[in-house]
């Protein structure tokens, strides 16, 4: 003990100096391999960051709000284009199949006439009216007695006129149709008394003939 406090001065100061230098080559050590950890941390990172960033897909390029709506809007018109196209034609078949039932209706009504209205005055003219709007085996059969009956109709100064009451079709297809007419048929002969109307039902086969329809036979119903 007495030994060390009678330890001069300088001595007590030399130990202390020496003492430091080697605490700070300490403390130095220590930082240097603080910062070699730190930069050894940041390289893995940056690898380990590129590679996450490579196993990414692409991204896939969007669809603008543009685009999209032209194309529905392209869409929409082809949609409306093909509706009207179909509403068009199918008017057009039904405006074709109302004028067929309305031309048969017709041919009937009026074959229905020409049989029932005839002037001895007239006979020839009245005849080949008949002949004009038939066809078929009805055609040829009027045609082998047209004679015989002018000279009938002549002999006897007869006239009828006929009124057509009802006419509607019984039945129809493509190309060609059965009407029903219902006629009212007045008849007068030279000499004898005027007659009451008669009531007569035809049944008329009208059958098309290029654009025309005619008739191809008539039969008489009760």
């Amino acid at each position: 003990m007495a030994d060390e406090a009678a330890a001069p001065d300088g001595e007590l100061n030399e130990s202390s100096t020496a003492a430091e230098p080697e605490s700070g080559a300490t403390e130095a050590a220590e930082t240097r391999a603080a910062d070699d950890t730190d930069t050894e941390d940041v390289a893995d990172y940056d690898e380990a960051d590129g590679d996450g960033a490579q196993d990414e897909p692409p991204a896939k390029p969007r669809i603008s709000h543009v685009r999209l709506a032209t194309i529905a809007g392209l869409v929409v018109v082809v949609a409306l284009a093909a509706l009207t196209g179909w509403l068009g034609f199918r008017a057009y078949q039904s405006h074709q199949a109302d004028q067929q039932r309305k031309l048969f209706l017709q041919v009937g009504r009026q074959g229905a006439l020409n049989l029932t209205t005839i002037d001895w005055h007239e006979a020839d003219a009245d005849v080949q009216r008949i002949l004009d709007s038939a066809t078929g085996t009805f055609y040829d059969d009027f045609q082998k007695r047209s004679a015989p009956f002018i000279d009938v109709v002549k002999q006897a100064q007869s006239k009828s006129v006929g009124t057509v009451t009802e006419a509607g079709l019984e039945s129809e297809s493509d190309n060609d149709a059965q009407v029903l007419v219902a006629v009212s048929v007045k008849t007068s002969n030279a000499g004898a008394p005027e007659q009451q109307p008669r009531a007569w039902r035809m049944r008329i086969s009208v059958q098309k003939v290029g654009d025309q329809a005619k008739v191809s036979n008539v039969q008489f119903v009760p």
